[in-house]
């Protein structure tokens, strides 16, 4: 076997075809105590790859501290059956299990699946062939997509699609479903991407999938057809725990930008759109997209500002508190959202340089007002916002033109000072290892009947 996956350079090299000499696809299945469901699950998973894959597998069974006759299943297994595996941890754990298998195999294409083998295998090909061709990074077979046939219960249903939605509500993720036991990495990207990775239970997948999408990787979704296991040895509540506290973990490193995503870019030219088009600046059309989606949240919650404000204090000091509350806030947010800069360095000078902008747009709208009422005559609430709001479209123009072009100018499209895109400083070092301490796996650990 190699040795364990340790990142050696500050990017990922370009994206290719990987060759397909010697074993190419390594199949983790992770256990505990499945004594009953292993032997036919394996000799199943085993007759299909040989009759339909059309390169070389492996079959590898991580044994997570089993108890019960599972160990000697498993070794029964490798010593009859040619391309399986076995590997012992002496630890629980599914994120343990596959992130020191993958470690240690060789193989350009890393897998697990579930030992039930709820997902239809003819959706394993499809899985992995966008990472062989080079085409993605990761894989993952998704139940919710909508061409996915599905059969399980209401309960397992509606916890699926509540955690789906909680990722994409607190994680902004854009993958439709997290937790199907049935995902692909191509193993360049699994040596930058796994020591990056704290969980060891079930929350592995997710972190995965999370620093993957925000490193802007590209994950491929294949279409399932899945039926529920009712023998699922899963603590629903102790699960939906630790999902959480994982969620929580995950959002604050990357809010803060303290992870080092940068060592998971492709190199410039990789993508296509490091090519740019003539007369077009890149990374123009996300930043407007991203502009327009603060702003109109802004312009909302301005006018509610606005409108319950105005009662007490009058128009024109409504006007001053709700835009500069929202200003500094919509400043906040596209030095985030829309120029990608994160970290705190150089935050209050672009705050400052924000409240300018914010001075040119009250300048705009408190004048608005005031030829408003030099018109003559008591103006209906519903007139003093419409003129605001024609306003504050000028004001959002010129201020999307200042912010691009001298508040975060020095971002770059690559966040300010040289960060990354990703929040990762040039100087930004790796996260302490928690398996630094774990011995190399050896041949001998992975028991390979030929």
């Amino acid at each position: 076997m190699s040795q364990p996956l340790i990142p050696t350079d500050s990017a990922l090299p370009a994206r290719g075809h990987l060759a397909t000499e010697g074993v190419v696809l390594d199949v983790v299945i992770p256990v505990y105590n499945e004594q009953h469901d292993l032997d036919p699950c394996v000799r199943r998973l085993h007759a299909y790859l040989h009759a339909t894959f059309p390169y070389r597998f492996r079959i590898t069974i991580a044994d997570n501290a089993s108890t019960d006759s599972t160990p000697v299943i498993a070794y029964g297994l490798a010593h009859e059956l040619p391309d399986v595996a076995v590997y012992r941890l002496e630890e629980k754990g599914r994120g343990r299990a596959l992130r020191t298998v993958w470690s240690a195999s060789e193989a350009p294409v890393l897998a697990y699946m579930d030992v039930d083998l709820s997902t239809d295998l003819k959706a394993l090909l499809p899985l992995v062939a966008p990472l062989i061709s080079g085409h993605s990074d990761l894989a993952i077979g998704s139940r919710l997509a909508g061409s996915s046939r599905v059969v399980r219960g209401p309960k397992r249903e509606f916890i699926s699609r509540a955690y789906n939605l909680l990722l994409r509500g607190g994680l902004q993720t854009r993958f439709s479903d997290a937790q199907c036991g049935f995902k692909a990495i191509r193993r360049d990207v699994a040596e930058r991407l796994l020591p990056l990775v704290e969980d060891t239970g079930w929350f592995f997948d997710t972190e995965l999938l999370v620093l993957a999408e925000r490193a802007g990787l590209r994950i491929h979704e294949v279409p399932v057809d899945w039926v529920d296991d009712p023998d699922s040895r899963v603590d629903i509540v102790r699960t939906a725990v630790d999902d959480l506290k994982g969620v929580w973990r995950v959002g604050r490193a990357l809010g803060s930008g303290t992870l080092p995503l940068d060592r998971l870019r492709r190199p410039f030219g990789d993508d296509p759109r490091d090519l740019g088009v003539p007369g077009v600046p890149r990374g123009l059309a996300r930043q407007l997209l991203g502009f327009c989606t603060v702003g109109a949240l802004s312009t909302l919650a301005y006018l509610g500002l606005y409108s319950l404000l105005r009662p007490g204090i009058g128009a024109q000091t409504a006007n001053v508190l709700a835009l500069l509350l929202t200003a500094l806030a919509n400043t906040a947010a596209n030095r985030r959202f829309t120029f990608g800069v994160r970290g705190r360095r150089r935050a209050a000078r672009q705050q400052a340089q924000g409240l300018v902008v914010f001075a040119i747009g009250l300048a705009l709208t408190s004048g608005s007002l005031a030829a408003l009422d030099a018109a003559g005559g008591a103006a209906s609430h519903r007139t003093e916002l419409a003129v605001l709001i024609a306003a504050n479209l000028a004001a959002t123009l010129l201020r999307f033109l200042l912010l691009r072009g001298w508040v975060f100018a020095s971002s770059g499209g690559s966040g300010a000072d040289g960060a990354s895109p990703n929040g990762a400083s040039p100087n930004s070092t790796v996260p302490a290892d928690p398996f630094a301490g774990d011995a190399a796996p050896t041949d001998s650990d992975l028991r390979t009947s030929r």
